[in-house]
């Protein structure tokens, strides 16, 4: 049996939703409390206010009568005060006249247990705009007198802890006003309303889970598009489609993170062309000589071409540049990986240059170019491989001696600058344009025209020069020169400043 295994949308969903309903609930259980606390306290605080009304109404009336004979048994008249509160609750000054008018109405009305039992189940309507009175009682009262009889209220015992207020004439009490206290809700329609509001709370809670879960999925469908764009892309990238690109159009950690993909992918796909380049560059690099090895030796063998010295010469010439070829690529994948040998000790570089400059002269000479050298004689050491500062030189000055034209020059000048040692060795005719400079370390790559394969080269001499310029914290560069052909500046870090490159 195969069990659904939610994705990343899914569980990005279903997070947001539960955050969402748990809040939900826990909104609602807060707002239910807080509305049930409130409520009583309400109730407690409307109860508390007519107690003190009806305690005022009853001490004035005991002052007219002097005693509790008005009140005895008579509920009706408690009802008749407490439905006048309400009534006129907008003419305070006629306050003073409503337990006559109560008074009055009793006298024409005898049932006092029909009386009681409206006033326990009264419920007065609500009173027009200003200060509101208190409502109707939610809770049992008494009226009591001096001595704890009870005048007014339900059979049974009169509460302690109830609540209560004096009746007091003439600065003396004469009575208590009592109120049950409120620690619930008991009346029905109190009971309904809370039942309502809990009902309609819930009813709220379900519709927000739902406009939740409607909003948080085209949200997560909308924050995880990134990622899936970068998942798609990442298997097509695996599965060696490297011209994959993902789009970027934000500038948060998934932008940057979309970027930094299509620059991986970008080098991925240039790195492979590059090695199709370097495989097809060296087939065809030991193709030549080989062929001619071939030929030269199966002409010998045919008898077309009797086996003297020339021959031999033309042998050793192709089998020299194979060597050379198989040279080169060696030391190219040695400084690749870090695994050449720098001897480092503190070397004039000025010294070095003047000797390999003195090697090469005749063989300048012999092509008709002039090498001519404009070097400083201070500030020119630096801490690095004399071994291969010199095999840099001899592969810089093979460059300009293979590629510029008879009849041209060569100059080899020094500086200082910033800490920095600066070398340039420029050569005339023929130029490269801009484009073909920004290539001229890459490795089997030659220029059109006169610098071409048919000048002898491997097409490796300038990347190995630029990894042993890199190995001593310095930096290489091709422009055009002066003398229309091209110069080759590189820049050392003087003895002392190198640790500052690092």
């Amino acid at each position: 049996m195969k069990f659904w295994r939610p994705g990343i949308t899914a569980k990005l969903f279903l997070a947001i939703l539960t955050t969402c309903i748990v809040l939900l609930v826990i909104m609602h259980w807060a707002v239910r409390i807080s509305f049930e606390h409130g409520f009583i306290d309400y109730i407690k605080r409307g109860n508390e206010q007519r107690l003190q009304m009806l305690s005022d109404t009853l001490a004035e009336q005991y002052a007219q009568h002097g005693d509790w004979q008005f009140l005895r048994n008579n509920d009706r008249m408690i009802f008749d005060i407490l439905r006048s509160f309400e009534r006129d609750n907008n003419h305070e000054d006629d306050r003073a006249d409503r337990p006559e008018q109560a008074m009055q109405r009793n006298r024409t009305m005898g049932d006092n247990g029909r009386a009681a039992q409206g006033m326990e189940s009264y419920d007065p309507p609500p009173g027009p705009p200003g200060p509101p009175p208190p409502h109707g009682w939610r809770t049992q009262f008494w009226v009591v007198d001096q001595h704890n009889i009870v005048l007014v209220g339900p059979h049974g015992t009169v509460p302690d802890e109830g609540n209560r207020r004096a009746i007091v004439v003439n600065q003396k009490t004469v009575g208590w006003v009592i109120a049950s206290p409120v620690e619930r809700l008991t009346r029905n329609t109190d009971i309904n309303f809370a039942r309502q509001q809990r009902r309609t709370s819930w009813l709220i809670v379900g519709l927000a889970t739902l406009l939740a879960a409607l909003a948080t999925f085209p949200l997560a469908g909308g924050l995880l598009a990134p990622v899936k764009r970068l998942v798609e892309g990442t298997h097509k990238l695996a599965s060696g489609d490297f011209s994959t690109r993902v789009k970027t159009d934000s500038q948060d950690e998934l932008g940057r993170l979309a970027r930094d993909f299509n620059l991986l992918a970008s080098t991925l796909e240039k790195n492979q062309q590059m090695r199709r380049d370097f495989m097809a560059d060296i087939s065809h690099e030991l193709r030549t000589p080989l062929a001619v090895l071939r030929g030269e030796l199966e002409a010998i063998q045919d008898g077309v071409r009797k086996f003297t010295p020339e021959s031999v010469l033309s042998l050793q010439a192709e089998v020299s540049t194979l060597t050379k070829l198989v040279d080169d690529l060696h030391q190219l994948s040695m400084s690749d990986e870090g695994a050449l040998a720098y001897q480092r000790t503190p070397v004039d570089v000025v010294t070095l240059l003047e000797i390999v400059a003195g090697a090469f002269h005749e063989r300048f000479a012999s092509r008709n170019l002039n090498l001519s050298l404009d070097l400083q004689s201070t500030s020119s050491r630096v801490f690095g491989d004399p071994n291969r500062l010199m095999q840099l030189f001899n592969n810089l000055l093979e460059n300009s001696l293979r590629y510029t034209d008879s009849g041209g020059q060569t100059l080899i000048q020094s500086t200082t600058r910033d800490g920095k040692l600066i070398l340039s060795f420029a050569d005339s005719a023929p130029g490269v344009s801009d484009e073909q400079l920004t290539r001229l370390f890459e490795r089997f790559y030659r220029t059109e025209g006169s610098r071409n394969r048919a000048s002898g080269g491997s097409g490796l001499g300038l990347a190995i020069c630029l990894n042993i310029v890199e190995a001593h914290a310095g930096t290489i560069h091709a422009g055009h020169s002066p003398f229309g052909g091209v110069t080759i500046t590189v820049e050392l870090p003087l003895e002392g400043e190198e640790s500052r490159e690092v």
